[in-house]
C-alpha cells in the first residue's frame, strides 16, 4: 500500500485545502443562515431575484464565478483594491482568495438545506415566543435556531465537501500556485497533466473520493442524531 502514502507536496495540497475549506465556511455560514432565514419567512419585492442570485454559482461555468471574483477582488478591482490599500487585504493569487471562491461556490449548497429547515419549523412558534415578551433575536435564537440546527449542520457539511473539491473558480482567481494556492483539486490536475503523474493522481483521487464520502455521510449521521433528539424533546 506504499502506492497510497501522500508525497510532502500532496500532504501540503491536502492541509492547504483543509485550510481553505474550513476558512470558506467559517465565512459563508453566518450569511448563509441569515440569507436562508430571510428568503424562508419573508416575501419581498424582488424574492425571486434574490433567490435566483443566490444559486446563480450553481448554473454558472465556475471559470465564470472565478473570473468575475478576479474582476472585482482583484488588485486593481473596484473591491479588491479598497481592500488591500486601507485593511492590507488581497485575494488575488493568495490562499485567501482560494477560500473566498471556494465559499461563493458552496454557497448556494449550504443555504438550500437551511432555507428548508427553517421552512419546516412552525412559525407560530416563534409567534409563541413574542406572545411571551421574548424579542424577536432571542426567539430566533432559542426557538427556530435549535428546531432548524439539522439543516444548518447539514448544509455546513455539504458547503465543507463542496469547498474542499472546488477547482474552476479558484484556478481563475488565484491561479495554481505551489504551497499557496494549489489545493487538492488543483494538485490533481496538476498530476494529470504530467506524463509520470498517474499515480499521484490516482492518490488524490481516493483521498478526495474518501474526503467526499465522509462528508456526505457525517451529514447525515448528524442530521439523524438530532432529528431523534429534538424529536425526543418534544415527546
Amino acid at each position: 500500500m506504499d502506492f497510497l502514502t501522500l508525497q510532502p507536496a500532496e500532504w501540503q495540497a491536502l492541509l492547504l485545502t483543509l485550510k481553505v475549506a474550513a476558512a470558506a465556511l467559517l465565512v459563508a455560514l453566518p450569511l448563509a443562515v441569515m440569507v436562508a432565514y430571510g428568503l424562508a419567512r419573508y416575501r419581498f419585492p424582488g424574492h425571486g431575484v434574490v433567490n435566483a442570485l443566490v444559486h446563480l454559482p450553481l448554473v454558472l461555468p465556475p471559470v465564470v464565478t472565478g473570473y468575475v471574483l478576479l474582476l472585482a477582488f482583484g488588485r486593481n478591482g473596484p473591491i479588491g483594491s479598497v481592500l488591500q490599500d486601507t485593511f492590507g487585504i488581497t485575494f488575488a493569487f493568495n490562499w485567501t482568495g482560494a477560500a473566498l471562491a471556494a465559499g461563493v461556490m458552496a454557497f448556494p449548497l449550504m443555504v438550500r438545506p437551511i432555507r428548508l429547515s427553517f421552512e419546516a419549523v412552525d412559525p407560530k412558534l416563534e409567534d409563541a415566543a413574542r406572545s411571551l415578551g421574548a424579542r424577536r433575536l432571542v426567539s430566533f435564537l432559542t426557538v427556530t435556531l435549535p428546531l432548524a440546527l439539522p439543516g444548518i449542520l447539514g448544509g455546513a457539511i455539504l458547503g465543507f465537501a463542496k469547498a474542499m473539491g472546488e477547482f474552476g473558480a479558484t484556478i481563475t482567481f488565484v491561479s495554481n500556485i505551489p504551497g499557496e494556492t494549489r489545493t487538492l483539486a488543483l494538485a490533481l490536475y496538476t498530476a494529470t497533466q504530467s506524463p509520470s503523474g498517474d499515480l499521484a493522481a490516482f492518490r488524490l483521487t481516493i483521498i478526495a473520493t474518501i474526503v467526499a464520502f465522509g462528508a456526505l455521510i457525517a451529514s447525515e449521521l448528524l442530521a439523524r442524531r438530532l432529528r431523534k433528539r429534538l424529536g425526543g424533546a418534544d415527546a
